[in-house]
């Protein structure tokens, strides 16, 4: 079979615009592989905030970081993995562990971005983005470091806000110069701008649309067919099924403080919540009895 690498390659080939959901944990991992998507995305903010219970503002280790992707890489069948390596976690030479390190967990792509350490979401204030020289090193690095030459670098830039849109385009060429395989251009504030970018980068354009994301400075909506149309060759929605989920727990609680502590009143509710046997199901409960099957009684 080939490398996740080589099949995300041979993904972006196909005619189209690739849908890729932001994924997190276990649940959102096999929820999206189950919905047949081929592509997901390993969101940082997403395991940032479910995991250390801390906003996306650099607080999060290398460490937590390659452990949350090893573990969904592990719990999938076809569903291939985009992880966040956020800047890096230091300079050129950190950025050659690093790539060293998601590769041997089994992600298909690994994307980096300019931003100054520490980083924050995309669509916060107060970005900073590096030199784009130092950046360049830094993609010259990773494409040093990939054991399989199939393994795909994805560079993303955070200058459209702070120094502009056609900083952004410069960035993202020199980062293409320097071997990157894909673009990822974050926070454009406007159709215009994204149409623009990806009219003038050489490499398959990455953009994420804010559903799930609720801020003055987010990117405005576009369906994928609106985005294809403009040349965007993959969509990411990072944050839906993380703030679907968070919705969906306090919805829950409000439930059980009103009902059960507010009025004493014992119940259920599966309009709330996924049933036992459907969880199960989804869990690969199936795939756990066959290999018990398979060994019991040995």
């Amino acid at each position: 079979m080939a490398s996740r690498g080589k099949q995300f390659r041979e993904l972006l080939k196909e005619p189209g615009i690739i849908i890729s959901p932001g994924v997190y944990d276990g649940y959102s991992t096999r929820l999206v592989e189950a919905a047949g998507f081929r592509l997901g995305a390993i969101s940082g903010a997403g395991v940032s905030e479910s995991r250390l219970g801390w906003a996306d503002r650099g607080v999060m280790t290398f460490e937590v970081n390659l452990d949350n992707a090893r573990r969904l890489v592990d719990c999938t069948e076809t569903l291939l993995l985009r992880a966040d390596a956020d800047t890096g976690y230091g300079n050129a030479m950190n950025v050659h562990f690093v790539v060293r390190a998601f590769e041997n967990a089994g992600v298909a792509a690994l994307m980096f971005e300019d931003q100054v350490w520490p980083k924050r979401c995309g669509h916060m204030r107060g970005k900073s983005c590096i030199p784009a020289a130092e950046m360049v090193q830094k993609v010259k690095a990773a494409v040093d470091a990939r054991r399989d030459d199939d393994f795909v670098i994805i560079s993303r830039t955070d200058a459209a806000g702070p120094l502009g849109v056609q900083e952004a385009i410069d960035r993202l060429c020199m980062y293409a110069e320097a071997g990157a395989d894909c673009m990822y251009a974050d926070a454009l504030l406007s159709k215009e701008d994204i149409a623009n970018v990806a009219k003038h980068v050489p490499r398959p354009l990455i953009v994420n649309m804010g559903l799930g994301i609720r801020s003055r400075a987010t990117t405005p909506l576009m369906t994928p067919k609106e985005l294809e149309a403009v040349g965007v060759k993959v969509v990411s929605y990072p944050r839906m099924l993380s703030t679907a989920a968070l919705k969906g727990m306090m919805n829950a609680m409000e439930a059980y403080k009103s009902d059960v502590m507010g009025k004493n009143i014992a119940i259920d509710r599966p309009d709330l919540c996924v049933g036992f046997e459907e969880l199960n199901a989804l869990m690969g409960m199936k795939r756990l009895d066959d290999i018990e099957a398979r060994f019991a009684g040995g």
